[in-house]
């Protein structure tokens, strides 16, 4: 039993991790306790056999005999730990626990991770193993580049007026631009197409896929612009080329691996990823940066890329 139930970005931050305890219990059934939404890509991982829909820090839905392994990859507080205790497990494994390694601030997300599982069980653990297969359905839209303007976060969002204005960019450049978003960004969304002069109808694809199909329009995308979200980690999975702006929390932290990434930050310190209003240092990032480093993902990519 693995315990990872966040987000899109934090199940594909966990993807390495996940891989390393794959090879270290080889013969052991790898049960994911994570939010039921992620279904379609924890098979894209090819480290997990079954997912276990739980709720964030919520109770975990396990039945049956105690499992012989239970490995905590939430977080570095007693409440994740305990939810997992509560099980049974044969041997439990946290940065948390008392034999345990221990929690190092500000290190890498993917590197924490694969850390634990590398110094538990012995294993090699490489954080750049991030690649997930290739979605089974077809992308919306072919060849696309894809601006994501939304965020879980106030100081997490880049303003939509500027995303706006690279998606007007590019679209000059004879680019097909599309505009991802949940359901509940639709607006959002929506006035980012129309102020770059683009048809919501055509544009808008917010709420209008679902995550398979959201990994597959970014595997097949041309380039993907975003914040600090899930959707750069989908880029980072399917080495599409990205320009990703961050501002609480800087690319050392949770920026990309080595790849066609381009990682934005003017930051001096860390600040609050759940604040409500947008971060100083995502403010500094201007439109003209974000457009020249866009053209210089575009202009490496081949004639037929």
């Amino acid at each position: 039993m693995a315990l990872r139930a966040i987000g899109l970005g934090d199940l594909l931050a966990g993807v390495p991790a996940l891989r390393a305890l794959r090879r270290a219990l080889p013969d052991h059934e790898l049960v994911l306790a994570a939010p039921g939404v992620l279904g379609p890509l924890v098979g894209l991982t090819g480290a997990v056999d079954s997912l276990l829909p739980t709720g964030e820090l919520a109770p975990i839905a396990w039945t049956g005999r105690p499992p012989e392994v239970a490995v905590d990859l939430h977080g570095n507080g007693p409440a994740s730990m305990e939810l997992l205790e509560v099980l049974g497990p044969g041997r439990l494994v946290a940065l948390a626990a008392p034999a345990g390694p221990r929690w190092r601030a500000a290190e890498p997300e993917r590197e924490r991770w694969c850390r634990l599982v590398s110094e538990s069980f012995g294993v090699c653990a490489d954080p750049d193993d991030v690649a997930l297969a290739a979605p089974a359905v077809p992308a919306p839209v072919d060849r696309a580049v894809v601006v994501h303007p939304g965020a879980a976060s106030a100081s997490r969002r880049w303003p939509a007026e500027r995303f706006a204005a690279v998606a007007r960019w590019a679209a000059l450049q004879g680019e097909r631009v599309v505009v991802t978003g949940s359901a509940a960004e639709l607006a959002t969304a929506t006035a980012v197409a129309r102020a770059a002069g683009l048809s919501p109808a055509a544009a808008v694809l917010a709420g209008r896929t679902d995550l398979a199909e959201l990994a597959a329009l970014v595997a097949g995308a041309r380039l993907v612009v975003a914040g600090d979200t899930g959707v750069a980690h989908l880029a980072s999975a399917y080495r599409t080329p990205s320009v990703v702006l961050f501002g609480p929390v800087p690319p050392s932290e949770w920026g990309p691996p080595a790849g066609p990434h381009t990682a934005l930050w003017h930051g001096a310190e860390r600040g609050d990823p759940h604040g409500h209003e947008l971060d100083p240092a995502l403010a500094r990032i201007d439109v003209d940066e974000v457009v020249e480093a866009m053209e210089a993902r575009l202009a490496a990519l081949s004639p037929t890329a």
